[in-house]
């Protein structure tokens, strides 16, 4: 079974400059660093470090590449479903008498301290699809509250 990488566009143009960035780093590398392989009869320990430095980079970019290959788009959703919970939106919720804001993004974007939550993380999981009006309750470790205040696009 293949993952999905829901990303918003902005998280999509993140990643493509990434690998994009990746692979400039790995051609500059061998371009300009690759060492002599013996001095001796002995492995010169600059060539080791350097082989490790390419099979990191090689490996990042294998990563990124499957991102890439198997991301979808995060899109607004049709109209008949803007008014519950799915990925993109921005809702604002009311926890212990406070209101708090976050945006439901996949997991490679999420960021708390952006205002990004992931739909796999316990709050978002317990969103999604829900309206405004809704409560949910969370029971780890304390019981929280959140009542759904305010739901866009």
């Amino acid at each position: 079974m293949e993952d999905k990488f829901y990303l918003t566009k902005q998280g999509l143009e993140k990643i493509k400059q990434e690998y994009k960035n990746t692979l400039l780093l790995k051609q500059e590398k061998v371009h300009n660093e690759t060492p002599v392989a013996f001095h001796s009869e002995e492995l010169d320990t600059e060539f080791v470090s350097f082989k490790e430095d390419i099979e990191l980079l090689d490996a990042k970019v294998a990563d990124l590449e499957y991102i890439l290959n198997n991301v979808e788009l995060i899109q607004e959703p049709p109209a008949g479903n803007k008014d519950s919970v799915q990925l993109g939106a921005k809702v604002v919720v009311e926890v212990d008498g406070e209101d708090d804001e976050f945006i439901l993004v996949g997991t490679l974007e999420a960021n708390p301290i952006e205002g990004k939550i992931s739909n796999e993380s316990p709050v978002g999981k317990a969103l999604f699809g829900k309206k405004i009006g809704s409560i949910v309750q969370l029971n780890s470790p304390l019981k929280t509250n959140y009542k759904i205040k305010k739901i866009s696009y």
